[in-house]
């Protein structure tokens, strides 16, 4: 009783108070801690803690990290605790489960995925070296090509699953096996994903903090973008002016095809950030790693015997990569969006109607890497990909008894209404109603209204 009288309270209003530079407070579990300092500091960036400061942010935290990360908060505890504090019955399953797959050592038993995943991509890049380097025939080279595109698919997954949890038999090969699966092997920094990639996990279908939602003016998924939103990721204005508006009207008809160059933004992406004033780890890796990448691809296109198989090879190799492009847009494009900064008093609810799962035999996961699971993944990130399906039967469990949404959908299902999404956006687009003020070139192309 003692102790109870010796605590230290504060209300969640006054803990929402806390939410500027210098002065940053979160709560975990009822116990409030300051991370002004920290966040300079933490490993998953500081976009993650700017978005979340001022409540209770428990369920991300476990979502996120492993149990040694809870000693570490004894430093930052400010002694106040939240006399209001509450937890939801979504938040003490989803909680409970979580206990559940780290006492059956399912965070720690990665199985052998990532041994496979590596000989498998090592096997490609010689058939890719063989194709291009010992044959002369175009249909050999463009096999080979063909297989480079599927070695940037398996390599993406070993970036992805290495920049959540540590893959490898410690965090210093784990940090190669990035820059290596990453930077040098497909040219996008493992720096840009992980920057990107965790603000779109904890704001997941946010219009305005989820990046991997603006896509402005070449895609729209909501019509909300049609007010110009500003991100509040990059910081700037998406403004939805006259060319936005003719691009998104053909959106449905253009989404295949911007796909089969989706590696030319997410090259330039890895640029702007490596080249900008922003605080980058590992700068100097990530452009040693990049460095070897504009190495040995244009060495290895430049082999071809002409031009005109150059390109080809290049259009081959993107063309198969856009597999992968086309799934994560699946899993997100036609799911609910919503305005407004991620909460962390309905992680569980957010992840759920954000997501959309693809159903697949088992004999695909490879394929997919896993994220055919989408909510299984958004749930629990730090899970390795061989678990995913053995816990997606639970977590529909969950998703029944508390009425959300559990979408599982054939590939061809997930990309019909992707695109449904997107016509519903680019009709309305069309719409001469809508404020935006039009110039020639629209006038000309739209006479049909």
């Amino acid at each position: 009783m003692a102790e109870e009288t010796e605590k230290k309270y504060i209300t969640n209003e006054e803990l929402k108070k806390h939410n500027k530079s210098g002065d940053l407070w979160i709560a975990i579990q009822g116990k409030v801690y300051n991370v002004s300092d920290w966040i300079k500091t933490h490993p998953g960036g500081d976009t993650v803690i700017l978005n979340l400061v001022g409540q209770d942010v428990t369920d991300a935290f476990i979502a996120f990290h492993p149990g040694t990360a809870w000693h570490h908060l004894d430093n930052l505890f400010t002694g106040y605790h939240i006399r209001d504090f509450q937890v939801s019955e979504v938040s003490r399953d989803y909680r409970r489960m979580a206990a559940e797959f780290r006492k059956l050592g399912l965070f720690e038993n990665k199985g052998h995925v990532t041994l496979y995943t590596l000989a498998f991509v090592a096997a490609m890049f010689v058939g890719v070296l063989y194709g291009v380097l010992a044959c002369t025939s175009v249909f050999a080279h463009q096999i080979a090509a063909a297989l480079l595109g599927l070695l940037w698919i398996q390599s993406a997954y070993i970036g992805h699953d290495s920049g959540h949890y540590v893959i490898m038999s410690n965090k210093s090969y784990n940090r190669f096996a990035q820059l290596l699966s990453g930077n040098c092997l497909t040219g996008i920094s493992i720096a840009w994903w992980k920057w990107t990639h965790n603000a779109h996990h904890l704001a997941c279908n946010s219009l305005d903090y989820d990046p991997d939602l603006q896509h402005i003016p070449v895609f729209a998924v909501s019509t909300k973008f049609f007010n110009s939103l500003t991100s509040r990721f990059y910081d700037r204005k998406l403004t939805f002016d006259p060319v936005a508006r003719f691009l998104i009207s053909y959106q449905h008809f253009t989404y295949y095809p911007v796909m089969c160059f989706g590696r030319i933004n997410l090259f330039i992406q890895t640029f702007l950030l490596l080249f900008s004033k922003r605080e980058v780890p590992d700068r100097a890796l990530n452009f040693a790693g990049i460095l070897v990448f504009w190495t040995w691809f244009p060495l290895l296109v430049s082999c071809l015997p002409n031009w005109p198989e150059r390109f080809l090879f290049v259009f081959t190799s993107f063309t198969v990569t856009a597999l992968q492009h086309i799934q994560f847009t699946l899993n997100h494009f036609a799911a609910d969006v919503y305005v407004g900064p991620p909460t962390g008093s309905d992680w569980f609810e957010k992840q759920a109607a954000g997501t959309i799962d693809i159903s697949c035999r088992s004999y695909m996961d490879w394929f997919f890497g896993g994220l055919q699971f989408q909510l299984e993944h958004h749930l629990f990130p730090r899970l390795p990909r061989c678990h995913l399906r053995k816990v997606s039967p639970v977590v529909q469990e969950l998703c029944k008894k508390h009425n959300l949404p559990y979408r599982s959908m054939s590939w061809f299902e997930a990309n019909v209404l992707t695109i449904n999404t997107l016509k519903t956006a680019a009709y309305q687009a069309r719409d001469a109603a809508n404020p935006v003020v039009k110039n020639l070139v629209w006038e000309a192309l739209n006479t049909h209204g």
